[in-house]
């Protein structure tokens, strides 16, 4: 069977469909060559916004039209939350987000005119982490490794927990197995990724945490870089850096959820931590990690902000320097308590703040990137474009070298100019 992916949302999605091509072409099956008309089509669908969903339903109904003829199968959020909706477009087979297995079994079965269809199960319900190979991007670059599945934060504006059930955590010593298996197999880089990775291990009895996994895995594999995906601001402790901060091959990049820079405002978001603490992260961060690069994600227009408030994120922003902010206008997400919330913001007066407040971040992420002129440091390049390497810093700085082929290989560059939001540097030859 000739397969194609469309996968819309987050890392974990990503790795997901990963873990869905390695098992389906060890089964024998395999991946549409550019241009190739697909026999299947999977469509890996988000529904954390409006705008999301509306995205996964498009994805569902082009499939056929780039695909003529093919079968399509939908799994994911959306059509974890509405299967029926989702069937409505004429899918195939529709599954939701957990048990790939099964939808991999099911899968085979549709594609040779059998009856299929795999249930869709309560998310909430869930009990266990169900453990899959992990896989990479760009080639054997980069790899992704889900540690973590599910959210128990239940943020006024997110349908996440409903879609992915509790949280549920990969065994220690299975995650390190597989660390040092991407390692073996020439990867560069890993970046541990989940639903809310932050809450690591708060399922298990063993009273092991995110700190502890971290730590065993850059043990287990020093010659990897070790990237983390998003925390919550309450991660980062005295503890944290202390313990993690002696890792060279921890990636100096910390990706802390931040949503609003009012107190107010966060309060009726539901975040557990106001500004203040923020801060206390971000102290700590920059106090124990050299050369440490801090991003973050804003949601503006939430009900019920008002202009001053959101006067305040923008003044938040700037004290705290971002290296990069993710700025997104609020999304109605039916299901959430925000949805139901008095004062919702005309559309209209969203996107004017988020387009006042992404014109900070650009600000925001090009001081940064000046601020790393004249710096040397290691370089993993990724791609050659136009004859020129592309790769990334420890802290996720893109960097472009005028000289190609070095996918795959760590180089130490110097930082000797910027272009928009790339720096270009040049190899410093031993």
């Amino acid at each position: 069977m000739i397969l194609s992916f469309k996968t819309l949302g987050c890392k974990t999605n990503q790795f997901e469909t990963g873990a869905l091509q390695t098992l389906l072409t060890a089964r024998g099956h395999r991946l549409a060559e550019p241009d190739e008309c697909a026999e299947l089509v999977i469509v890996n669908t988000c529904a954390v916004t409006a705008e999301s969903c509306r995205k996964s339903r498009s994805a569902v109904r082009k499939a056929r039209t780039e695909h003529p003829g093919c079968m399509v199968a939908v799994c994911g959020c959306l059509s974890q939350l509405s299967p029926e909706e989702v069937a409505a477009l004429e899918a195939d087979l529709v599954a939701g987000s957990g048990d790939r297995i099964a939808f991999v079994e099911d899968l085979e079965r549709v594609t040779t005119g059998q009856t299929a269809q795999t249930e869709i199960d309560i998310a909430r319900d869930r009990e266990t982490f169900e453990i899959l190979p992990a896989g990479g991007l760009e080639g054997r670059t980069r790899a992704l490794l889900k540690i973590e599945d599910g959210c128990d934060n239940f943020c006024a504006y997110c349908i996440v927990p409903y879609a992915r059930g509790p949280v549920r955590s990969m065994p220690l010593d299975a995650a390190v197995e597989q660390a040092s298996g991407l390692a073996r197999e020439g990867y560069k880089e890993l970046v541990l990724t989940g639903i809310e990775i932050s809450s690591y291990g708060k399922d298990q009895t063993t009273g092991e945490t995110l700190i502890d996994l971290i730590e065993a895995i850059c043990k287990a594999v020093p010659d990897l870089r070790v990237r983390l995906g998003s925390l919550e601001p309450r991660t980062v402790t005295e503890a944290f850096c202390e313990r993690l901060g002696s890792y060279p091959n921890l990636c100096p990049h910390f990706h802390l959820s931040l949503q609003s820079g009012s107190d107010e405002v966060l309060n009726q978001m539901g975040r557990r931590y106001d500004t203040a603490r923020y801060l206390e992260s971000l102290a700590l961060l920059r106090r124990t990690f050299q050369d440490v690069a801090v991003t973050t994600d804003l949601i503006v227009g939430f009900p019920g902000e008002s202009e001053a408030e959101f006067d305040e994120s923008l003044a938040f922003l700037q004290t705290c320097a971002f290296a990069s902010v993710h700025v997104f206008p609020y999304s109605e997400r039916t299901g959430t308590k925000a949805a139901d919330l008095p004062n919702q913001i005309p559309k209209a007066d969203r996107t004017r703040r988020a387009k006042q407040a992404g014109e900070m971040a650009k600000a925001l992420q090009q001081n940064w990137l000046r601020a790393q002129i004249g710096k040397t440091m290691p370089v993993l390049f990724e791609t050659t474009e136009n004859g020129k390497s592309q790769g990334h810093t420890p802290n996720y700085c893109p960097v472009i070298v005028s000289i190609g082929g070095l996918e795959n290989q760590v180089r130490t560059v110097t930082i000797c100019g910027q272009s928009g939001a790339q720096l270009i540097g040049e190899i410093v030859e031993k």
